[in-house]
C-alpha cells in the first residue's frame, strides 16, 4: 500500500514537471523557429515525446523499490514518499539528484525558454512593423499574439507548478543536509500536501482561462 502510494505520487509528479517542459519547448519551437517546429508538432513527435516522458519518470519513480533510496510513510503517517529523512548516502544521493534532474534543472530550461521566447516575440513585433503589407502585417501579428498567449497560459501553470512543489523541495534539502531532526511531522505532511495538489490546478488553468482548451 505505501509502496503503490509514494510510487504513484512520485511518477505523476515527475509526468507534470516533464510534461511543463515539453509544452515549454514545444512553445520554444513554435515562437523562436516556426519551420523546424513543423517537424516537431507531427502526430508520431508528440507521441513519441510523450513516451519519453513518461519512461523518464518512470525511471526515477522505480528506483526506491530497487534498493536506490526506499518508500517509507511521512509526516503524519497518512502519505508516503522516498526516504528523505534518513542520514544515509542512497536517501542523500537520490534526494540530491533527484530535486536537481526533476526540479532544478528542467527549472532552469524552462525558464531559459521563455526568456528566448520573450524577446523572439519583441523582435517579431518590430520586424511586423516594417512590413508594407497591411494585410500580411495584420495576420503576422495576430498569429504571433495567439501563440503567445498559449505560452504565457503555459506559464501560469508553471508558475503555479513551481510554487506547489517549492515548499516541499526545501524539506527535503534541509533533510538533506543533515537536520532532518528540526523537521515536525506538520512542517513535512503539509508541504506534501500542497505539492500534491499542484495537479487541480491545471485544468482549472487550461480549461477554464482560454477557449481553446475547453
Amino acid at each position: 500500500g505505501c509502496n503503490l502510494y509514494a510510487f504513484c505520487g512520485a511518477l505523476f509528479g515527475i509526468t507534470s514537471m516533464m510534461t511543463l517542459l515539453a509544452i515549454s519547448f514545444d512553445r520554444y519551437l513554435v515562437i523562436t523557429n516556426p519551420l523546424q517546429s513543423m517537424q516537431w508538432t507531427s502526430k508520431k513527435r508528440t507521441l513519441q515525446v510523450i513516451a519519453l516522458v513518461w519512461l523518464y519518470s518512470l525511471g526515477w519513480s522505480v528506483a526506491p523499490l530497487l534498493g536506490w533510496s526506499s518508500y517509507v510513510p511521512e509526516g503524519l503517517m497518512i502519505s508516503c514518499t522516498w526516504d528523505y529523512v534518513t542520514y544515509s548516502p542512497a536517501n542523500r544521493s537520490y534526494t540530491m539528484i533527484l530535486c536537481c534532474c526533476v526540479f532544478f534543472i528542467p527549472l532552469v530550461m524552462i525558464f531559459h525558454c521563455y526568456l528566448f521566447m520573450f524577446l523572439a516575440i519583441r523582435r517579431t513585433g518590430r520586424d511586423v512593423q516594417r512590413l508594407g503589407s497591411c494585410s500580411r502585417k495584420s495576420y503576422l501579428s495576430q498569429s504571433m499574439k495567439n501563440e503567445w498567449k498559449l505560452a504565457k497560459i503555459a506559464f501560469v501553470a508553471i508558475v503555479i507548478y513551481v510554487l506547489s512543489w517549492s515548499p516541499y523541495a526545501c524539506v527535503t534539502l534541509i533533510a538533506w543536509a543533515g537536520r532532518g531532526n528540526t523537521l515536525t511531522p506538520y512542517s513535512k505532511s503539509v508541504p506534501a500536501i500542497i505539492a500534491k495538489a499542484s495537479a487541480i490546478y491545471n485544468p482549472i488553468i487550461y480549461a477554464i482561462i482560454h477557449p481553446r482548451y475547453r
